[in-house]
Parts: structure tokens; C-alpha cells; sequence
């Protein structure tokens, strides 16, 4: 089955991880073993390679480029024009894997009807290009709002405003506080570009305030459930139907710590957890439950987002495993139908509304 999935951060991995994306996850664990700067060491499960081979041939793909101010602890950069040049890099990168013919940006509905075709035509996967969407994961490294200008002609299509703690525009998770006069201006521009809100991270201030400002379009790039498991960064049962009103699909997301309750980093283990996809579909059905229907529901696994098979389900080799998930909802009860849309159509629908 075609796959879509809404959030893969690739030029983070290939960039600060020093991964080579195109070749075999197993040959990039390879290369990795006995390093111990990262914990998620010779632990990926993502990627090109296993993409095509799992039929995932469209994501959402991040830049990313946190500004830490003096006495934040989290990792990132000291100034915003720092932040910029990394996210610059990235796009660097993405602009070379599709130079190689590895990648393709698609940014438009005229590009995204060409790639699904390519796609659906029944060939061997091994030659053809991931789609990517350009997505930017905190918009810290936005300098100003009239480089978001610039941005956008490079292909940005959605942007979520905070990532973790305090922002430039938005706070994100284990962060509260509305956004100030900057962050407006922000969803005002990305409003006139036709820009995607990605209401990921956004603390709960700030998310309600972005509903509140924002009229375009607004998805949930990889959130899971706070009824499932209580922490800030999950989605309230009452945010999931401001979403769901909003016409958003939401992203399941495959971090373990977001999955199950009580997990504890550097100690918990998916099969001490029962961390397994079943459990990802527990979230996917709870959200559908609240909807009424399947159809603000999709992918958006995170997968080798800072983490790797140490913090993922236990019963995920790889990112092509995704082709497990159509079983186990068909097994819940939904139908064909409900399942195609999760696992691609909701998020085509969504696209093809946002770039009409």
C-alpha cells in the first residue's frame, strides 16, 4: 500500500547525525558502531532505501534550526542567523538528493498529481524519487518574518512555529505563554504565502491563540493522545476536535515516550513497555472515535527523530514495516476504505484542498 508520512526529519540525520540517507539502514548501523556521542547510535531505522522499499513515496520532510538565548539548556544555536544558515544546509541537501535523482520537492498540486502518478504506475520502487514537502520544525531560524518570503520560493510549504521550551515565535512543549506581537506577524505572512500551521509543539497557549489568528490551513504533523499518555506534548481530547473542526489530519507519531505511560528515557525498553504498533493504533483509533470517521487521521512517525530503535515499537525493523499498520487497523474493524485514507488519502485530501 501507498504510504504517506508526515514528518521524517532526513537532513537532520544526514547533517548532524552524518548519515548517508542513500544507502541500506543496515550499512549506515554499520558505519555507526562504537560511537557513543548520540544514543541512538547504529540504532536507525530510516532510510531512502527503505522507504522505496516499504512504498512510502511521499513525505513531510523537515528543516530544523533551534536559537537557544543565554541559561537554555537544550541544544541549539546561539543566534538566530546561526539557525538560518543550518536550515540552509539542510535545503542544501535536499536540493543534492534531488540533483542525484534520490529525492523530488513537491510543492504544488500540478507536482503532487505528477508523482502520485509515478507512483501508482506498478514499476519496481528502487528507481523512483521520494517526494518531499518541505516543512520547518520550529521557526526559530526565521530571522525575520520577510525571510519567510524567501523561504517559500525555496519550496517551504508548512511551518510550525515552536519545537521544544521557549521560541522566538511560539513556545513549544514543557514551555506556556502566548505568543507575542512577532509570532502574529509570523501566522499573518504565512497566511498570505499559503503556508501550512503545523499546530505540532505548539504549548497549549499558544495553540489555541494560533487557531484563534490563523485562517489557512492547519495540520498535526506527528501528535499523539494525552487521554493515552498524560504530558503536554500530547493533544488534549479537546484540541483534537478544534482540529478536527478545522478540517486537520492529525500525524500518529512512533516515539515510545509519547506512546506509553511511564516511560523513562535511558531506562525503559519497547518490549518492557509493550511499546508495539498495536499501541500506535490505539491513539489512531482514539482519535477516530472523537471524529466519528477516519478521516482526519494519517502518518507522521518521527522515525529516527532523535531517536532510533532503542525508543521506537518493538515490532519496527525498519521504516518499511509501516506496511505492518494496514493489518493491524483492518483488525480494529475498519474497512478498506478507512484504511486507505489513513495511510495516504487523508493526507492527499488534505494537500489537494491546502493547494487548489
Amino acid at each position: 500500500m501507498f504510504i504517506i508520512d508526515a514528518h521524517l526529519d532526513l537532513s537532520m540525520n544526514a547533517l548532524e547525525w552524518n548519515r548517508d540517507l542513500t544507502r541500506p539502514v543496515a550499512e549506515i548501523n554499520r558505519r555507526e558502531e562504537g560511537l557513543t556521542d548520540k544514543p541512538d547510535r547504529a540504532k536507525a531505522v530510516v532510510s531512502l532505501p527503505e522507504l522505496r522499499k516499504g512504498n512510502i513515496g511521499l513525505v513531510v520532510a523537515t528543516q530544523i534550526g533551534r536559537y537557544v538565548a543565554p541559561g537554555n539548556s537544550l541544544p541549539g544555536w546561539h543566534s538566530p542567523q546561526q539557525a538560518w544558515a543550518q536550515t540552509q544546509g539542510q535545503l542544501a541537501w535536499y536540493k543534492a538528493m534531488a540533483d542525484a535523482g534520490e529525492m523530488v520537492q513537491v510543492n504544488n498540486l500540478q507536482g503532487l498529481e505528477k508523482h502520485l502518478t509515478l507512483w501508482s504506475n506498478g514499476a519496481d520502487n528502487a528507481d523512483k524519487p521520494v517526494g518531499y514537502i518541505l516543512s520547518l520544525e520550529g521557526a526559530d531560524s526565521i530571522i525575520d518574518v520577510e525571510y519567510l518570503e524567501s523561504a517559500y520560493q525555496n519550496g517551504l510549504r508548512a511551518v510550525g512555529p515552536a519545537h521544544y521550551g521557549p521560541g522566538r515565535y511560539a513556545n513549544g512543549t514543557d514551555a506556556t505563554g502566548k505568543m507575542g506581537q512577532n509570532g502574529l506577524e509570523l501566522l499573518k505572512e504565512m497566511e498570505r504565502l499559503n503556508i501550512i500551521l503545523d499546530a505540532t509543539h505548539l504549548c497549549d497557549d499558544a495553540f489555541w491563540q494560533a487557531l484563534d489568528n490563523f485562517n489557512g490551513h492547519v495540520l498535526a504533523s506527528h501528535n499523539n493522545c494525552r487521554a493515552l499518555v498524560n504530558h503536554n506534548r500530547q493533544y488534549s481530547d479537546e484540541m483534537i476536535k478544534a482540529l478536527i473542526d478545522r478540517g486537520a489530519v492529525i500525524g500518529a507519531a512512533l516515539d515510545a515516550w509519547m506512546m506509553v505511560p511511564g516511560w523513562v528515557r535511558g531506562q525503559s525498553t519497547p518490549r518492557k513497555m509493550n511499546c508495539n504498533l498495536e499501541v500506535m493504533v490505539d491513539h489512531i483509533d482514539h482519535i477516530c472515535q472523537i471524529a466519528g470517521n477516519a478521516l482526519h487521521v494519517g502518518m507522521g512517525t518521527d522515525l529516527d527523530g532523535a531517536f532510533g530503535r532503542e525508543q521506537c515499537p518493538y515490532d519496527l525493523e525498519t521504516i518499511a514495516d509501516m506496511q505492518k499498520v494496514p493489518v493491524l487497523l483492518q483488525k480494529r474493524g475498519y474497512t478498506d476504505a478507512d484504511v486507505d485514507n489513513m495511510m495516504h488519502g487523508n493526507w492527499l485530501r488534505f494537500l489537494r484542498n491546502a493547494w487548489k
